[in-house]
């Protein structure tokens, strides 16, 4: 009989890299999701958060990080001053990145910050410098495009966290940071529908209230929790 593909869906917590080995120091995915075979679609940085999805489907994962197919991702990111009118329309028409111009961007300023559990590492704050939330939307994966987005308007980033890829979203999966589950059918065909017409922009939901106590199936090893 056919083997069905295995995606899964993982909060990627801070500190680790989008690998299932180390890397410079900082901790594989392998401690996290001792599943064999699969591999990241996409990346988020060790010193990112956010939603990972991994699958041994080859295909599925070229629809998810080839460029040509334009599938969104989307990303809450707190950076230092709430950015004005004019920085907001910069990152939505395209701004200049190593020689490069990005596409356009979805970009809102949160009304207030998230619904985040809070980060191992604390954030850096300077006190006289207020802070403010941004959602941004890309359809593109340049390497870390999100921050130097942020930089070249003069907003640096302090935190960045992947909330949703196409309709697939962190908040709805029930995880909390380190822990994945597999995706069922329905969400899988979502993926690929989604991918297959990069047209379509799916909408992500303002910050809500946390999913609360419940403790997703998390799948994990022997050796547990990191």
């Amino acid at each position: 009989h056919t083997v069905k593909p295995r995606v899964l869906a993982l909060f990627k917590p801070w500190g680790h890299v989008s690998r299932f080995t180390p890397e410079a120091g900082h901790p594989g995915l392998a401690d996290l999701v001792p599943v064999r075979g699969v591999y990241p679609a996409g990346r988020l940085d060790h010193d990112s958060e956010g939603l990972l999805v991994l699958t041994d489907d080859a295909a599925l994962a070229a629809l998810l990080t080839d460029p040509r197919h334009g599938h969104p991702r989307t990303y809450w990111v707190e950076v230092e001053r709430a950015p004005d009118a004019g920085a907001l329309r910069a990152l939505e028409h395209g701004v200049v990145v190593q020689g490069r111009r990005t596409r356009p961007a979805r970009v809102r300023l949160l009304g207030e910050p998230p619904a985040l559990p809070p980060r191992p590492a604390p954030v850096r704050v300077r006190k006289s410098v207020p802070t403010a939330w941004l959602e941004i939307e890309l359809r593109e994966g340049r390497n870390r495009q999100v921050r130097r987005m942020t930089a070249a308007v003069g907003h640096p980033t302090l935190r960045l966290v992947r909330v949703a890829v196409g309709g697939l979203r962190l908040l709805e999966l029930g995880l909390s940071p380190g822990e994945w589950r597999a995706l069922g059918p329905r969400e899988v065909a979502a993926l690929r529908r989604e991918s297959a017409a990069p047209g379509a922009t799916p909408g992500v939901p303002a910050p809500r209230a946390p999913h609360g106590s419940r403790r997703a199936a998390r799948g994990r090893g022997s050796s547990g929790a990191r």
